[in-house]
């Protein structure tokens, strides 16, 4: 696959992602969250560019913090999602404001990365991103799903994540 049709496939399934987490949506621990991940995962292998062949430890060095920046952003995102129980034990998200800071910060780290590898004459390709992108919408979704089961009542009632806080929790506004 082109860079141009990597970059295309990455703005498509960020806009799709951005727009779906505001809106309040049901988790199903029984569904294979992981697939589209590693769907993404496998695109972005398969192409020959992800290492620059003529600064392969550079390379290696800028993908490994970009994999590390992913899994950050994909664990920060999932911490700061927003999960209850409806009184059906269906369990459902939404992320919050603070979701939106998380992805500024692994976005600027992003940029920042970038930056430092074009300073130092490294050719990223979109692949290394892909892979990044794969990276925090696995961890993201793996954490949700592990947080789902553990606010799922086993007898299909119970409460919802924080819900012994002091004051009851109030759904944001849309």
């Amino acid at each position: 696959m082109s860079g141009l049709v990597n970059a295309l496939a990455i703005a498509a399934v960020v806009v799709l992602v951005v727009v779906r987490q505001f809106r309040a949506q049901q988790i199903g621990t029984g569904r294979r969250w992981w697939l589209l991940p590693v769907i993404l995962a496998v695109v972005a292998l398969r192409e020959p560019g992800i290492v620059d062949a003529h600064h392969r430890t550079e390379s290696v060095v800028l993908l490994g913090a970009e994999l590390l920046i992913g899994l950050a952003t994909g664990a920060g995102w999932a911490w700061t999602t927003r999960i209850w129980a409806e009184p059906d034990g269906s369990v459902w998200s939404k992320s919050t404001k603070a979701s939106v800071s998380v992805w500024i910060v692994g976005i600027a780290l992003r940029v920042g990365l970038f930056a430092l590898g074009a300073l130092i004459g490294v050719h990223q390709d979109s692949s290394a991103l892909l892979v990044a992108l794969a990276a925090t919408l696995l961890v993201r979704s793996g954490i949700l799903v592990w947080r789902a089961q553990s606010v799922a009542p086993a007898d299909g009632g119970g409460t919802a994540y924080g819900d012994f806080m002091v004051r009851p929790a109030r759904k944001e506004r849309v």
